[in-house]
């Protein structure tokens, strides 16, 4: 891994925490936070528990965006 890949990745997580913020309002409470990380945590345990031929590496690498994305979104409405 080096800086210009962290980089690409970051900025996709960006991307999807900016896009997720204009379809939904902040999270209302730290609770609801959590809820939502929880269920997209849960969203990518459930394609990491696959059977190793099931495995579909889009779509994980889709749901740990989608996780990284709400734990940036966490962070921005804390402050």
């Amino acid at each position: 891994m080096n800086k210009l890949e962290c980089q690409h990745i970051a900025n996709e997580i960006a991307d999807e925490a900016i896009s997720a913020s204009s379809e939904y309002p902040p999270f209302h409470s730290p609770h609801e936070g959590i809820a939502i990380i929880l269920e997209e945590f849960e969203e990518l345990k459930i394609e990491v528990f696959k059977k190793q031929a099931s495995y579909n590496m889009r779509l994980m690498r889709k749901e740990a965006v989608q996780l990284g994305a709400m734990a940036l979104r966490f962070i921005y409405d804390l402050t």
